[in-house]
C-alpha cells in the first residue's frame, strides 16, 4: 500500500516489560560503570532553585513546570532572556559526551525525575497529546510573551522526552517555540528521535509532544494580538452514548446515521424477493449508505466499497444466484461492473445505474478530452512507454489508451508500486500517469522524498530499487496536468493553513488526489504516526486501527481524525467505529472519536434571510442539484455527481424489474458494442488494462503480455 511508501521501518530499541510504566531493552546489553553524581548535583541544584522561586513569587502557579536547564543564577521570568537553540545545543553537547546507547537512556531517565510534581487533576483529556504509544499530558501557561510548560506520562521513558523538551522551550516566547523543526532534535541520537539511516520512527513522541507545544505557542500569538478565535471545523464525535454533530455541515451528515426503519424493511425485502444485490461507493449520499449499512445485517449481497472492489463484489453476488446487480457510483463504475460480469460469463445478469441522466465524474472527463488524447499520442512516440491510467476513467477510455500505448490500471493504493515494479522490469521504460494531475505532483514528489533515503530504507519499500534507480526513474516519469476530482480539490490553501492552525496535533487523512500543500502536510503526519495517505480503504483503515489501538491502552482517549476526503466516507467510519467500540464493552474506559470535515469556508452558500433588523446572512449546506458541499472556485466536499444515487431512485429501479416494459432501458449499465478505431471491441480492450493490474496485484509482477507489448512498440 501506498500509505506505507514512506515509513521508516528499524527494530525498536525499547519495548515494554510487564511493568507498563517502565521500559526494558529489547536485547540484554552490557551494562558499564556511569557517574551520574555530577548530574544528580544538577537536578538537586534545580529542584532548589525552583522552590525559592516557588516561594518567593506571591502569584506562583502550582502548576507551572521551572526549566531543567540548569544556570548558575536564578533569573526573574519578566527578565529572562529565552534561548531554545543555545539550550538545545547544550542538551546534543550533553547526550553526545555518552557514547553508549545504554548510557544515553540512563540519562534520560535521569531527565525524567526532573519533572516537577503534575498534579492529577491536569490528567484531563484537553490536555493529551494524540499519536503517542504512552500516555502524556502536557499543561500551558503563558502570559502572550513567555511560555511554561508542565507535562507528565505513564512512561518513564516518555516523561525523558517530555523533561528534555522543557528543558529547551520552558520560559521561551512563543515564537521560539515555533522556530524549532522536529530535524532539530535528530543530534540528540537518544532512542525515539532517530534511527538508522536518519529516518524517523512510526510514532515520535518527540515530534508529537513539540508539535502540541506549538499549537498552544499559536493560540498564544493569536490571544496576544487580539485575533478573534478562528471557528473550528463541523465535526463528528462518536461514543459509547451516540453520536453528536458539532456545525451544521455535519449535522447534515448525521441526519440519516440513524435510518428509517420502514425504509430498510422495504428494500430487504424487495432486495430478497427478486434477488437484487447492491455494490455501492464510499462517496454514497448518507441517507443512501445509512440505509443500506443497516440493510446488510438482513441481506448479505449489499456491499459498500471503493471503486476497485465493486465490480469484484459484483461477480460473487452473481456467483451466489443474484439476477441484478443495482450499481451506486458514477457511469464508468457501472460500465466496469457490465463489462467484468460479461468476462465472467454473466451476460444474463442486468445491471442497473441510478438515473436516467447521465453521472459524469470530473476525472473520467478529463481522460476523455482532446488534451488527454494528445499526451498519449506524445507517449506513443516515446518508446518504450507505458500508460498508467487511474481506474476512475470509461471503458471507453482505457481501450482508446491501450491501442495507443500499453496500458495498465491502477489505483490509489497501488500506483506507486505499479509504477516501481514497471521500472523494475522495464528500467528504460517511459511512465505515462494520468487524468489525476495533483496525485501525478503527488508521486513525483513521493519519489523525490524516496531518493533522500538510505538504499536499504528503499529496498524495504522495493527490493529491487535503490538510490540510484530512484533517481534516474524521475526523468523517466511524466503525468498529465489538466485533470482533478472536484472533490479534492477542495483541500487547497485555506483549508491546509487552518488545519496547521487548529488541528496540527491531531490524526490527518488525506486522499492520494488532493493538492499538494495537503499531500505534503499529510505525509509530514504520516512520518510521525499521525498520518496516512492512500485510498478511501486505507483512509478507512488507519483510522480503525488507531482506534484499536486506544480500545488496547484501555484508558479514556479523545482521537480526532482530520478527514482529508468526501464526505461520504463519513457511513462506513461510523459504522466500523461504532462496531469497535461496541466490542469493548460499557464497562471499559471512554474511548471518543472525532471525525473532522475540512470544508472550506466558501463551501457553504449564503442564503438571505429577512430578520426583525433587514436581511441577514445564514449558511446554509447546499442540497444535492446545487452539489452539497461545493465551493464556488471549483471543489466539493461532496461529490454531487455521486449524490444523484438517490434512495428514491434505488427503491424504483428494485420495484420495476424485471423490466419488460422497457421503462428503465436508460438506467442500464452500457454495454460496449462499438468498435475501437482498430476495429476490437471496445469492452475487450478496454478490460485487459485491468486484467494487468489484477495479475500485478496477484503475483507482484507485470504479466509477461504486458512487458511484451511495451517491447514489442520500441522495435
Amino acid at each position: 500500500m501506498e500509505s506505507a511508501a514512506l515509513s521508516a521501518i528499524s527494530p525498536p530499541l525499547l519495548k515494554p516489560n510487564s511493568n507498563p510504566n517502565h521500559y526494558a531493552t529489547s536485547q540484554t546489553l552490557p551494562v558499564r560503570s556511569l557517574s551520574l553524581a555530577p548530574l544528580r548535583r544538577r537536578f538537586n541544584s534545580l529542584s532548589t532553585r525552583c522552590q525559592h522561586a516557588s516561594s518567593a513569587s506571591p502569584n506562583h502557579n502550582p502548576n507551572l513546570s521551572c526549566s531543567a536547564v540548569a544556570s548558575d543564577t536564578a533569573v526573574p521570568a519578566s527578565h529572562k532572556v529565552s534561548t531554545p537553540r543555545l539550550h538545545l545545543r547544550r542538551l546534543v553537547d550533553e547526550f553526545g559526551s555518552l557514547p553508549e546507547p545504554l548510557d544515553r537512556v540512563k540519562l534520560l531517565l535521569e531527565y525524567a525525575t526532573s519533572l516537577p510534581f503534575f498534579p492529577a487533576s491536569a490528567r484531563v483529556l484537553s490536555n493529551r497529546v494524540m499519536g503517542c504509544t504512552a500516555q502524556v499530558w502536557l499543561s500551558t501557561s503563558t502570559d502572550g510573551y513567555t511560555m511554561q510548560f508542565s507535562a507528565d506520562s505513564d512512561s518513564e521513558i516518555t516523561r525523558g522526552y517530555c523533561a528534555c523538551l522543557i528543558s529547551v522551550l520552558d520560559g521561551a516566547s512563543p515564537e521560539e517555540v515555533l522556530e524549532l523543526h522536529p530535524e532539530d532534535f535528530a543530534e540528540l541520537n537518544v532512542v525515539g528521535s532517530s534511527s538508522k539511516g536518519g529516518a524517523q520512527s512510526r510514532v515520535n513522541t518527540w515530534h508529537n509532544v513539540l508539535i502540541a507545544m506549538q499549537k498552544r505557542a499559536k493560540a498564544a500569538i493569536a490571544e496576544r494580538e487580539g485575533r478573534p478565535p478562528v471557528d473550528p471545523f463541523p465535526s463528528l464525535v462518536i461514543g459509547s452514548g451516540g453520536i453528536r454533530a458539532q456545525g451544521s455541515y455535519a449535522e447534515a451528515q448525521a441526519m440519516f446515521l440513524s435510518p428509517d426503519k420502514s425504509k430498510i424493511k422495504e428494500l430487504v425485502s424487495v432486495l430478497r424477493e427478486k434477488q437484487i444485490g447492491v455494490v455501492a461507493h464510499f462517496y454514497m449520499d448518507p441517507e443512501v449508505q445509512g440505509i443500506l449499512t443497516a440493510a446488510k445485517r438482513h441481506w448479505p449481497h449489499i456491499h459498500i466499497s471503493d471503486s476497485l472492489v465493486m465490480a469484484d463484489s459484483a461477480v460473487k453476488m452473481a456467483e451466489a444466484g443474484c439476477q441484478y446487480i443495482t450499481v451506486l457510483g458514477v457511469d464508468f463504475m457501472s460500465e466496469n461492473v457490465r463489462a467484468i460480469l460479461d468476462q465472467a460469463g454473466f451476460q444474463k445478469v442486468g445491471v442497473y445505474r441510478m438515473s436516467d441522466a447521465q453521472i459524469g465524474c470530473s476525472l473520467a472527463d478529463a481522460a476523455s478530452s482532446e488534451s488527454y488524447k494528445q499526451f498519449l499520442d506524445t507517449a506513443s512516440k516515446s518508446p518504450p512507454s507505458l500508460h498508467v491510467i487511474y481506474i476512475n476513467t470509461s471503458l471507453e477510455t482505457k481501450a482508446h489508451g491501450h491501442e495507443l500505448v500499453p496500458t495498465i490500471t491502477c489505483t490509489s493504493s497501488n500506483v506507486v508500486q505499479t509504477i516501481l515494479q514497471a521500472f523494475a522490469q522495464v528500467p528504460d521504460v517511459n511512465v505515462w500517469y494520468g487524468p489525476d494531475s495533483y496525485m501525478g505532483a503527488n508521486i513525483v514528489e513521493l519519489f523525490h522524498q524516496m531518493a533522500a533515503l538510505s538504499d536499504e530504507e528503499i529496498k524495504e519499500i522495493h527490493p529491487i530499487h535503490d538510490r540510484k534507480s530512484i533517481k534516474s526513474l524521475l526523468s523517466q516519469l511524466h503525468y498529465y496536468q489538466d485533470g482533478n476530482c472536484i472533490v479534492h480539490d477542495i483541500f487547497g490553501h485555506e483549508v491546509v493553513e487552518k488545519i496547521k492552525e487548529l488541528y496540527c496535533d491531531s490524526y490527518l487523512t488525506a486522499h492520494f488526489e488532493v493538492p499538494g500543500e495537503m499531500f505534503s502536510l499529510a505525509m509530514e503526519a504520516k512520518r510521525r504516526g499521525m498520518g496516512v495517505v492512500g485510498s478511501t480503504q486505507n483512509i478507512l483503515d488507519f483510522i480503525k486501527s488507531r482506534v484499536k489501538e486506544a480500545l488496547d491502552r484501555d484508558a479514556a482517549e479523545h482521537l480526532q481524525f482530520v478527514l482529508g476526503t468526501e464526505s461520504g466516507m463519513i457511513t462506513s467510519i461510523v459504522a466500523a467505529v461504532r462496531e469497535l467500540l461496541g466490542k469493548k464493552g460499557t464497562g471499559s474506559p471512554k474511548v471518543e472519536v472525532e471525525i473532522v470535515f475540512p470544508v472550506s469556508s466558501d463551501s457553504v452558500s449564503a442564503a438571505p434571510v429577512n430578520g426583525s433588523d433587514g436581511v441577514a446572512s445564514l449558511g446554509v449546506v447546499p442540497g444535492v442539484v446545487a452539489g452539497e458541499g461545493c465551493s464556488i472556485h471549483g471543489g466539493c466536499a461532496s461529490c454531487p455527481y455521486m449524490k444523484m444515487n438517490s434512495l428514491r431512485s434505488l427503491l424504483r429501479v428494485c420495484h420495476q424489474v424485471p423490466d419488460e416494459e422497457g421503462v428503465l432501458s436508460a438506467f442500464q449499465a452500457s454495454r460496449f458494442n462499438v468498435k475501437t478505431p482498430l476495429g476490437r471491441s471496445v469492452a475487450d480492450v478496454g478490460c485487459e488494462p485491468i486484467l494487468h493490474m489484477r495479475h500485478f496485484q496477484a503475483t507482484g509482477k507485470l504479466v509477461d503480455k504486458l512487458v511484451d507489448q511495451i517491447l514489442s512498440k520500441n522495435r
